[in-house]
């Protein structure tokens, strides 16, 4: 099962971006988006941002999460 977690882009350099939720940094690859801004929440599965996030959506998902693991 593959799950991906909405991230917070930091950084972007052309089609690379480095994305972080939680205190993790991850690079991306954004070439599957070509509107992602700074400030976007993304979803990053494999390497690749697959999709970008309404911010509300991935808040309410990030709180979720921390709910599960608490």
């Amino acid at each position: 099962m593959c799950l991906g977690i909405p991230m917070r882009l930091v950084k972007i350099n052309g089609d690379e971006g480095m994305a972080e939720s939680g205190g993790l940094k991850r690079a991306a690859n954004l070439s599957l988006l070509k509107d992602a801004r700074v400030g976007d929440y993304i979803l990053i599965h494999a390497g690749f941002a697959i999709e970008k996030l309404k911010t509300e959506e991935a808040r309410k998902t990030l709180k979720a999460l921390r709910e599960i693991g608490a």
